[in-house]
């Protein structure tokens, strides 16, 4: 029996006991804390959208191109006994495709993992995961921080390997002031320590028109920084990167870059790590 069919059978044990304080909150955790397993539902979510080349076309280039990112990211993130298990996901502006690569990406690792990974929508401007998966969420990040909701009650998992995915829920006035929170590194930390050995992917806001990716950035173990060929200017991109220093940049990812000598559609993707040429 696997760790989460345990977590599972005990989520229904205790449901009977009415141990609701089993549950953690974004209020009381701490860093020294046992982090219980998540519970959450299976919810059916629709994986014939074309974008997610890893389900639909797994033998095409753009699936192959991400099961190598998902080799340099675990190369990079690897410390020995250790694990750099919270990441982050940006871009230098919109439309660079962050958010198709951490899903992609996310994808990947709960494909060929035995350990569940955490996708969270930190883009509370513009949140396009729970759409590429075809879902209709209630309650996400949002909700958990402002309102304190049991992350639990937010929690997808999608049936696609073992992946899970936090949305980006309910819309507020104001996102910059919710994610530079202190509930938000708090939040960070408690998944880091609940899923001390496996990945938890921040999708954020881009860099330039917003701080959010900042704030979070100096709170995650790593940051996955896209870059889409013919997208933002070299100057913003090199801009971008000075806005993320003191952040750990652990590679980029350069995106949409099309192979003639290929008879297909999609396109390649490829990843540097920093200090890499």
């Amino acid at each position: 029996m696997s760790r989460i069919e345990k977590a599972l059978e005990k989520a229904n044990s205790l449901r009977g006991q009415d141990a609701v304080n089993e549950v953690l909150t974004v209020e009381n955790v701490t860093q020294t804390q046992t982090m219980p397993e998540f519970f959450s539902p299976e919810v059916a979510v629709k994986t014939d959208n074309p974008y997610l080349a890893v389900l639909n076309e797994p033998n095409s280039p753009a699936a192959e191109e991400y099961r190598k990112l998902k080799s340099m990211v675990v190369k990079y993130t690897k410390k020995g006994s250790s694990l750099l298990n919270t990441l982050m996901v940006t871009s230098t502006a919109a439309s660079e495709g962050k958010s198709l690569t951490a899903l992609n990406l996310a994808i990947t690792l709960a494909q060929e993992y035995d350990h569940t990974v955490l996708l969270v929508d930190a883009d509370l401007r513009r949140p396009s995961l729970h759409k590429y998966l075809g879902v209709e969420p209630r309650i996400g990040l949002s909700d958990c921080i402002s309102e304190g909701r049991d992350i639990s009650q937010a929690l997808i998992r999608t049936g696609i390997g073992n992946l899970v995915l936090l949305p980006s829920g309910n819309k507020v006035s104001d996102p910059v002031e919710l994610l530079l929170s202190g509930k938000m590194k708090s939040l960070i930390r408690e998944l880091k320590h609940r899923y001390a050995d496996r990945y938890v992917i921040f999708d954020t806001p881009p860099v330039l028109p917003f701080a959010e990716a900042h704030s979070i950035g100096l709170s995650v173990d790593g940051v996955i920084f896209v870059v889409r060929e013919g997208g933002a200017p070299l100057g913003n991109v090199k801009e971008a990167l000075d806005m993320l220093k003191g952040t750990n940049i652990i590679g980029v990812a350069y995106n949409d870059v099309e192979v003639s000598s290929l008879d297909s559609d999609y396109y390649y993707r490829g990843y540097h790590s920093r200090g890499e040429k």
